[in-house]
């Protein structure tokens, strides 16, 4: 890894299946770890810590990059997969081991989450006190494998969990921006309303980034929700925007589409549920074979150059 600046950070949101994916794949990410922290029993079973008497809670361990991403950074994404104002748990999962906490690797660190503990609570987003504890960092103790990355092991599963569990709908509900169609259709132009809210699609060769052959990223147009670089952009002669991959998987659903007499694979939005286009098995082989195939009226792009301006300077390496 050189000399790139490492740290670590230690979350716990409750069930750890569903702390590791809101992480994962973002720029400076290096690892994560599922397991249990904050007791004092070493190296505790799954059974142990669900007993609720070991101290232990569930928890990753996120080791980063703070160049690329921030400590900041992560904190915003960790409040934003749970409620903070439950004393209890995390909805579904009760008991001490399910409950909240930013345990602190530095003082710094310290310092950073009391601060946006304390911007949440002054924010008025919720009408009750904001309870997750923010504690000093004790040993981690890995989960058992099985654990680790089960979003993707049990891909299935972990969907039907996190929809059950209800969490989900409360992310949703609560930290995910909801607009009117009269709020969209004055902040969209009507193609771009048509797209993302009807399921259109634009003309191809006649669309904005089709061609385009500058350095950046796209992000969702409703959203904001960063989406595909051009350093995954090929020209697929299709005549619509073309990526190998997105940037991070899991901002993105697929949805069968029977539209038109074809069976296609949709893709949409994660925090906006915008229609974005299709996901096809066209594409180069030696990248992968998909092809993203994508409407320009979904997105717009941010140069390289104006990433720092609008927030997005963690992208900034994919252009080195």
């Amino acid at each position: 890894m050189g000399d790139q600046p490492i740290e670590k950070a230690v979350f716990a949101g409750g069930c750890f299946w569903c702390m590791v994916e809101p992480f994962d794949e973002q720029p400076g990410i290096i690892n994560i770890v599922s397991g249990y922290t904050g007791g004092d029993k070493p190296n505790p079973t799954y059974e142990e810590v669900c007993t609720n008497t070991t101290g232990h809670r569930e928890a990753v361990e996120i080791t980063f990059n703070p160049d690329i991403f921030p400590y900041e950074n992560l904190l915003k994404l960790f409040w934003q997969q749970i409620d903070p104002t439950d004393p209890g748990g995390q909805f579904n999962d009760r008991g001490e081991s399910y409950k909240t906490a930013i345990y602190y690797t530095t003082e710094e660190q310290k310092k950073l989450a009391e601060a946006s503990k304390q911007r949440l609570a002054d924010s008025g987003k919720f009408d009750q006190p904001i309870v997750t504890d923010i504690l000093p960092a004790k040993p981690f103790y890995a989960a058992e494998e099985k654990h680790q990355d089960y979003y993707k092991k049990q891909r299935f599963h972990y969907q039907l969990y996190k929809k059950g569990s209800g969490r989900a709908d409360f992310i949703k509900n609560h930290w995910k921006k909801q607009y009117t169609k009269d709020e969209l259709k004055q902040k969209l132009t009507p193609i771009q309303y048509h797209v993302t809210q009807e399921n259109g699609t634009e003309r191809p060769f006649m669309n904005e980034y089709w061609d385009n052959n500058k350095q950046g990223i796209y992000v969702d147009i409703v959203s904001g929700e960063p989406l595909f670089s051009t350093t995954d952009q090929y020209d697929a002669g299709c005549g619509w925007p073309s990526f190998t991959k997105p940037l991070n998987r899991q901002r993105l659903k697929e949805n069968l589409d029977t539209s038109h007499g074809m069976r296609r694979i949709e893709v949409r939005s994660d925090a906006a549920d915008s229609h974005l286009g299709h996901i096809f098995d066209d594409g180069p082989i030696d990248k992968g074979g998909m092809r993203y195939c994508i409407n320009s009226a979904a997105l717009r792009f941010i140069p390289k150059e104006k990433l720092s301006e609008e927030g997005l300077e963690q992208y900034l390496p994919l252009f080195e």
